[in-house]
């Protein structure tokens, strides 16, 4: 008796099944075939960044064997093409790289190009700070102070990547215009940060030695 009612239990299921198949057959093919057609256009997707991220590799590696070659106006070319066209990680890489590659022949001009990527929030805050250190370095002859000052003062914080080249620029253009107390103060953050590259530090003691003798009170 019992297996009779199994069976019939079986024969309600199967025809409970096949109505919600009659009637939901149309929904459950076309929520399958968008899946499928998901799941295919993401690897398509996934395929195609590879191949441009590839590209890019190996354009950018080809403008980098230009500019070791000393051949700047070709390499300059070549990473303009690439900030034009390539994934934004190796955007912002070739963005360096060119406004490199500019400062060999105007460095007014590449400054201003340093000054556009540190002004670009996009752009990651060691990239922008890099920027910045960069741009400070082709104006510590022609820039006074204060403008160093206020392009490198975000880039001296404790923990900052580039804290001790920013603090070195910073010591050298106070010292550049004769303010021996803000020379003292940048030198001061140099010798007192453990973290301070020896050669670094030893630029700074040289540039100590140069300052007059503090005033005795």
């Amino acid at each position: 008796m019992s297996e009779l009612f199994d069976e019939v239990d079986e024969e309600v299921r199967r025809d409970q099944l096949k109505k919600l198949w009659d009637r939901y057959s149309l929904y459950i093919i076309a929520a399958m075939i968008l899946i499928i057609a998901a799941v295919g256009g993401w690897r398509g997707y996934e395929y195609v960044e590879a191949k441009k991220a590839a590209e890019a590799g190996a354009a950018f590696d080809k403008a980098v064997e230009l500019s070791e070659a000393n051949k700047h106006a070709e390499a300059e070319a070549a990473f303009a093409e690439l900030v034009a066209k390539a994934p934004s990680g190796y955007r912002v890489l070739a963005r360096l790289r060119m406004a490199t590659e500019v400062a060999s022949r105007d460095p007014q001009a590449a400054a201003k190009l340093f000054d556009e990527i540190a002004a670009d929030r996009s752009v990651g805050a060691a990239e922008q700070d890099l920027a910045r250190i960069r741009a400070a370095q082709l104006l510590l002859e022609s820039a006074g102070y204060a403008d160093m000052k206020a392009r490198l003062e975000a880039a001296v914080a404790p923990g900052s990547t580039f804290r001790h080249t920013a603090r070195e620029l910073l010591a050298l253009s106070a010292w550049r215009a004769n303010d021996a107390a803000a020379t003292r103060q940048w030198l001061d953050m140099i010798a007192d940060d453990g973290e301070t590259p020896p050669s670094l530090r030893s630029r700074a003691e040289a540039l100590q030695a140069l300052l007059p003798p503090v005033a005795k009170s």
